[in-house]
């Protein structure tokens, strides 16, 4: 019984101490206000689960039996054809191409393209209708074509002066010959010569070359190596053949003026491809002189030389000038033919007769006109034979001699051909032309001038 009252009395005593420790902490905690209080009691809404929609998939009939799902197969887009079909892709040519080196040969070169014993006797005898293989030089250009399987498409050797010797093979074999287009340009300029006339012409720019040109024409009047002082002027026009920038052929001179010492001398050359250039002095016809052949280098003179083929030294009798095979050969005076045939060294030859004492005789021909013949009229500038290599000659030019009561002189000092040709050129008419290449050349210098100018701003 006492026990029972005890623990009903412990009880109580807890419950009261429980009562006053809540009492004591709300007195320490400041209110919640009302706004915040609401806050506290927002919940979000609850997800809901996304709508199913069942895909609009065709009906398929199962009648009790279990069917896979229906796939759609994916579309496949689209594309327009072309209007032609495309055709088959061609595999390459194989090109080789060379420029010839000094001794080598077009079979060598052939060889080394690839091509086997019967290909290349086949394009040596193809390219050697149209041009002679033994005139190959260095620096000529051969170009190998060959299909994707080997064979030979076509072959083309590259010249001089732009000229293509070209061979297609196939079911037949086709040669030609591609000659270039050339476009004719006239040049001017000056010049002062203070120690040779080729350093000169060199110094400004013009072709050096004309020095011998101007020898030839002026060799009998001016010596250039005795009587240059220094600070004599020369000026000159001239024509070039270009493809481009690159130039075909060799220059051509048509007109020079010189003023040495108290003189004026004039050169003008033939446009009309006749080779006759007259000279004047102080405005006045001086002498007329065809040249044997037109635009070739002055390759030896008269005098003593060493001979190219028998190595001793020995008299020269006339002036060589080299060109290629088949250049005209001009007569430089009017006169009767004296000889056509062969002579021993000299080869095929014609001699013109100019009055009693002098004759003029052109060696070394590969051919002479069929009218040309003993006893016929031929006049200056008259083609008389074509430049060849026949005789004693280590290749192709012409040897020209001027005999006077047989004995060789020297073609560029006598005077005895001029004699016989200044008759024939009309006072008025040599006026004329003088007077027209000082214009071209007054004109051209003063465009080249412009051009200068306009570079130097």
């Amino acid at each position: 019984m006492k026990l029972r009252y005890w623990a009903m009395g412990v009880a109580l005593a807890v419950s009261i101490s429980g009562l006053v420790v809540a009492l004591l902490n709300n007195l320490g905690v400041d209110p919640v206000p009302n706004a915040l209080a609401t806050v506290g009691d927002w919940a979000p809404n609850a997800l809901q689960k996304p709508p199913v929609v069942a895909p609009n998939l065709p009906a398929i009939a199962s009648k009790g039996r279990d069917v896979s799902p229906f796939v759609p197969r994916p579309s496949v887009p689209f594309l327009a054809s072309a209007n032609e079909a495309l055709s088959a892709a061609r595999p390459p040519l194989t090109t080789w191409s060379r420029d010839i080196a000094s001794g080598e040969t077009l079979d060598a070169l052939l060889k080394e393209a690839g091509l086997d014993g019967p290909d290349r006797v086949e394009v040596a005898l193809a390219i050697g209708a149209e041009y002679d293989l033994r005139r190959l030089r260095p620096g000529h250009e051969l170009t190998v074509v060959l299909t994707p399987g080997g064979a030979l498409r076509s072959v083309a050797l590259g010249v001089n002066d732009g000229v293509i010797i070209e061979a297609l093979f196939g079911d037949s074999t086709t040669t030609r010959t591609l000659n270039p287009d050339p476009k004719n340009v006239i040049l001017a300029g000056g010049a002062v010569i203070d120690s040779s006339l080729f350093e000169a012409l060199e110094e400004a720019s013009i072709p050096a070359r004309f020095a011998v040109d101007l020898a030839q024409m002026l060799g009998g009047t001016v010596d250039f190596r005795r009587e240059l002082k220094g600070g004599e002027t020369l000026q000159v026009l001239w024509r070039e053949a270009r493809l481009g920038d690159e130039r075909i052929g060799q220059p051509e001179i048509t007109f020079a003026a010189l003023n040495f010492g108290d003189a004026l001398y004039e050169v003008v050359w033939p446009e009309d491809g006749t080779g006759r250039a007259t000279i004047y002095v102080n405005g006045e016809v001086l002498r007329v002189f065809a040249q044997p052949v037109d635009g070739a280098r002055l390759s030896s003179v008269f005098g003593q030389r060493r001979h190219p083929v028998y190595g001793n030294v020995r008299m020269h009798t006339g002036v060589d000038f080299a060109a290629a095979k088949g250049t005209p050969v001009h007569a430089t005076a009017p006169g009767r033919i004296a000889f056509t045939g062969w002579r021993s060294g000299y080869g095929r030859v014609v001699e013109v007769a100019h009055g009693a004492e002098t004759k003029t005789r052109y060696a070394h021909l590969s051919a002479v006109p069929e009218d040309i013949s003993q006893g016929k009229r031929v006049m200056a500038g008259d083609v008389i034979g074509k430049v060849g290599a026949t005789g004693t000659a280590t290749g192709p030019n012409l040897h020209y001699e001027v005999l006077v009561d047989g004995r060789p002189t020297d073609p560029l000092s006598d005077d005895r051909l001029a004699a016989t040709t200044a008759d024939e050129i009309q006072d008025v008419l040599a006026g004329a032309r003088l007077k027209e290449a000082r214009i071209r050349l007054k004109t051209h210098l003063a465009a080249r001038f412009a051009v200068n100018e306009n570079e130097r701003l």
